[in-house]
């Protein structure tokens, strides 16, 4: 995952825009139920490794998402995959830290999005720091505030309608070779790195609604999933 808008007040459902940038060869599957031992759980599903880059619990509403950080891109032999954090956020909430070990993990940002707030926490490798956001409109992003992403960005989101309003705002935006656009695609050594997936989630406990596309910038429809 590598750009997240978040939008939360209390009493109201959360909403979450998230764009998955990655490997184009790297197969995974759309949401849906994929893990047996947590069978409430809904979230795309990476083939490579199992885990998923974001994660609804559907009784709770709790929505959380990773992105990869730079501080420490790779992990160390035998660390888990930043893929379980999402289950391990949607199923024990706030608590998840002592469901994982992070000695030797990559280094990422994690997000929890709930019904009654927005927890973020930035791994560097060694250090894991918590911070607790207001209610209001949020932008996180893989590059940090380094990228100016949120910059760009988030005044649209804040003024924008959910779920219409941000949709149009990913499809205003053709894919780009900039770390700081919203929808990317950069090709080297063969390779091609880029968005590859967007979601449009709403939740309440009890109550999912998720909008998905792998091609979020063409104006395409959405696919639609409804859990409750």
């Amino acid at each position: 995952m590598c750009t997240v808008v978040v939008r939360w007040a209390g009493g109201a459902p959360t909403r979450v825009l998230a764009l998955r940038d990655e490997l184009t060869g790297r197969d995974f599957d759309a949401p849906g139920a994929w893990w047996p031992e947590f069978p409430d759980v809904v979230g795309g599903r990476d083939r490579t490794a199992g885990g998923t880059w974001c994660a609804t619990r559907v009784p709770t509403g709790v929505t959380a998402l990773v992105l990869n950080r730079p501080q420490k891109p790779d992990a160390e032999p035998g660390a888990p995959s930043r893929g379980v954090l999402p289950l391990l956020g949607a199923v024990h909430g706030e608590a998840w830290p002592g469901h994982v070990q992070l000695n030797g993990m990559a280094s990422f940002l994690l997000v929890l999005a709930a019904p009654d707030g927005l927890v973020t926490w930035d791994f560097d490798g060694a250090q894991l720091t918590t911070t607790h956001h207001p209610a209001g409109t949020w932008m996180v992003t893989s590059g940090g505030p380094e990228d100016r992403k949120a910059d760009r960005f988030l005044p649209a989101f804040t003024a924008a309608d959910f779920p219409d309003g941000w949709e149009r705002l990913v499809t205003n935006e053709p894919p780009q070779d900039d770390p700081g656009a919203l929808v990317v695609r950069h090709e080297q050594d063969g390779l091609v790195y880029a968005t590859v997936f967007g979601e449009l989630i709403e939740a309440a406990p009890g109550r999912l609604h998720l909008e998905h596309s792998r091609r979020p910038w063409t104006g395409e429809p959405w696919e639609t999933l409804d859990v409750s």
